[in-house]
Formats: C-alpha cells, sequence, structure tokens
C-alpha cells in the first residue's frame, strides 16, 4: 500500500509500506521526522501520533490507544491515532497522515 506522511512545513514523504507492517515502524524506516516510536510499538509511549487526514477505513480505536492519546505532547484531535497501531493493508492504500508539529 502506499502512504503519505505530511510534516509540519508541508513537505510529504510517501512510500510503499508492505502489508502487515505498523505505519510507525513504516516511518521509521523512511525517516519522517517527528514519528519516534521511543516504545517499539508496543503502545507506551505516545510519541508516533499522527492526524488521519484521510478519509481510510481504520480500525475502530481501542480503549488502550484512546487511553494513550491523552498523554500525546501535540493536542489531540478526532483525527488523532498512533501510528504503530495501524496495520499496512490494501484497504488502506493512499493513506495521508499529518505528522504534528508539537505543542
Amino acid at each position: 500500500m502506499n502512504v503519505t506522511w505530511v510534516l509540519p512545513d508541508g513537505r510529504e514523504i510517501s512510500a510503499t509500506v508492505t502489508a502487515g507492517t505498523n505505519l510507525m515502524e513504516a516511518a521509521v524506516s523512511h525517516n519522517v521526522p517527528g514519528v519516534l516510536g521511543e516504545c517499539g510499538g508496543n503502545l507506551s509511549c505516545a510519541t508516533c501520533h499522527v492526524y488521519v487526514q484521510s478519509a481510510a477505513a481504520l480500525p475502530a480505536l481501542d480503549d488502550f490507544e484512546d487511553a494513550m492519546l491523552d498523554a500525546v505532547e501535540a493536542p489531540r484531535t478526532a483525527q488523532s491515532r498512533l501510528s504503530c497501531q495501524i496495520i499496512a493493508n490494501p484497504a488502506l492504500d493512499g493513506l495521508v497522515l499529518q505528522v504534528p508539529g508539537g505543542a
């Protein structure tokens, strides 16, 4: 699937991501600034926070991810998700994620 990260300055980084890869890992491997994934995708740091900009059919937000989003540095919005919890699959092809600019 193809995914695009839009950086706070408007620059875009696009990549093809293998199905089954979480988008935090994909961002880190493509050197996307602002997506840190300090916990390695273990849902314990919230440093992979993104805003979902495209109307993709994402899985529902579970209670644990919802609670972790309360700890993000940048403002939480209705489009906030942790990219470690978004798994690449063909249904998400063309997904656009905005990288927050900080608090």
